[in-house]
C-alpha cells in the first residue's frame, strides 16, 4: 500500500490549496492549520493512503465541521470535537474505525480530518466528497451515489454527543443536525457516511488532497521567486480561468440558520476596468454575474483570491477594498451527472438557472 506522511510544508500548501477549492466555504483553513501542525511537532503523524489502495473491507467514515464559517472568528474549535464525533459513531456502530477521508477538500474541512486521524492513530484517505465545499450534507457525493447517511454523531467543543442511529433521508439529517450545530453554538464536528473501502472508492472524488497540496505548492512557489504571475500558477494546476479582476465595493452578509448567506460587488481594473460584479454565496460562493451576464454557477467553483499573493479570500473574510481575482474552475465530472445536479446545481439553491459549464459560458 502506497502511502505518504503530511509534513509542515504540506499542511501550508494545502491550506493554501484548500483554501482555494473551498470557493469561500468550507471555513477558514488558517486555525486548522495551526492545530495540525502542533500534533506534528508533538511527534503524532498524519498518514494519507491513495483511494485506489484502501482495501474493500476498510470501515470508513468522514469528519469535518458544520455550521457558519463566521462562527469560528469568534470562538475557536477546541479540537477534540471531531475525535468526540467519531468516537460516537464507532460506540454505536460496535466498530473501530479503520481510516477517515474528508467530506470537502474546500476550506478547513480538508485539514479537520487530518487532526482527528493524528490523534487517533489511523490513516486519511485522499479523496474527498465534493471535489470543492458545499453548505449541506446532502451534497456529498457519497450520499449523491446512494450510500446511506446513518448513522451519524455530532460533538461539540464541551463535549456533548449526538447519535443519530437512523431516520427518513439525509434531507432531514442535515435539517436535524444543522439545528444541533446552533444550539452547540453555531459550530460542532459531525461523523458521517460510514462505509467500506469498496463504497469509498464507488462514491469518492480521488486525488483531492494531493491536488490542494499541488495548488498550494504553486502559489508558495510563485511567492518565493517574488513573481508576479501566481494567478497563472494556480490556473495552470486547475484548469481554470480568470472571470474577473477588481476592487470590492460593497459586502452584504448575514448569518442565519447555520449558514452564511450574502452578495458581493466588485468593480473591474485592468482588463475589467469599466465592469461590475456580483458573487452570490450560501457559506460558498454560487453564482458570478459579470455585467449582469452568468459567467459561472454551482457546482464549477468560484473562487477569490488576493491579487497580490493568491491567498484565497473565504466569504467571511470578504472586505470592502480588498483587491481580488476571481477564478473559475470546472467541477469534478461526479457532480456533473444528471443525478448530482439535482442536488447541487443552480436549482438546488434557488435560482432559476439550468447549469452550463464554465467552459460554455467564460
Amino acid at each position: 500500500m502506497k502511502t505518504w506522511k503530511i509534513k509542515e510544508q504540506d499542511l501550508e500548501s494545502i491550506a493554501i490549496g484548500a483554501g482555494i477549492l473551498g470557493t469561500g466555504g468550507g471555513g477558514n483553513p488558517h486555525v486548522g492549520k495551526l492545530m495540525a501542525n502542533r500534533l506534528l511537532r508533538e511527534g503524532l503523524d498524519v498518514e494519507v493512503v491513495a483511494l485506489n489502495d484502501v482495501p474493500d473491507e476498510w470501515r470508513i467514515c468522514t469528519v469535518g465541521g458544520m455550521g457558519a464559517p463566521t462562527v469560528t472568528i469568534e470562538k475557536l474549535p477546541r479540537g477534540t470535537e471531531s475525535v468526540g464525533a467519531v468516537r460516537a459513531l464507532e460506540s454505536h456502530v460496535g466498530h473501530r474505525i479503520d481510516a477517515l477521508i474528508p467530506a470537502e477538500i474546500g476550506g478547513g474541512n480538508s485539514i479537520e480530518p487530518m487532526i482527528a486521524a493524528a490523534r487517533m492513530g489511523i490513516p486519511i484517505i485522499d479523496a474527498d466528497g465534493m471535489g470543492r465545499a458545499f453548505p449541506t450534507l446532502p451534497m456529498i457525493t457519497y450520499f449523491i451515489y446512494s450510500l446511506s447517511c446513518f448513522p451519524c454523531a455530532v460533538c461539540d467543543d464541551k463535549g456533548n454527543q449526538i447519535v443519530y442511529p437512523s431516520g427518513v433521508n439525509v434531507h432531514w439529517l442535515e435539517r436535524l443536525t444543522r439545528s444541533a450545530a446552533v444550539e452547540m453554538g453555531g459550530h460542532a464536528a459531525c461523523a458521517v457516511a460510514y462505509m467500506s473501502g469498496a463504497d469509498a472508492r464507488r462514491t469518492a472524488i480521488a486525488g483531492t488532497l494531493s491536488w490542494a497540496r499541488e495548488i498550494g505548492e504553486k502559489v508558495r512557489g510563485a511567492r518565493q521567486r517574488h513573481s508576479d504571475s501566481i494567478i497563472s500558477e494556480i490556473l495552470s494546476a486547475t484548469d481554470g480561468t480568470v472571470l474577473f479582476e477588481g476592487k470590492i465595493v460593497d459586502v452584504d452578509r448575514r448569518t442565519a440558520d447555520g449558514w452564511v448567506r450574502g452578495r458581493v460587488q466588485m468593480e473591474g481594473a485592468q482588463a475589467y476596468a469599466g465592469s461590475e460584479m456580483t458573487i452570490s454565496f450560501q457559506n460558498e460562493n454560487l453564482i458570478a454575474w459579470r455585467d449582469g451576464i452568468v459567467v459561472a454557477t454551482v457546482p464549477d467553483l468560484i473562487c477569490i483570491v488576493n491579487s497580490d499573493d493568491g491567498e484565497p479570500v473565504t466569504t467571511e473574510m470578504l472586505r470592502y477594498g480588498y483587491r481580488v481575482s476571481v477564478l473559475g474552475i470546472p467541477c469534478s465530472p461526479k457532480l456533473r451527472t444528471p443525478e448530482a445536479l439535482e442536488v447541487v446545481g443552480p436549482r438546488a439553491f434557488g435560482y432559476e438557472l439550468a447549469f452550463q459549464p464554465l467552459e460554455d459560458l467564460a
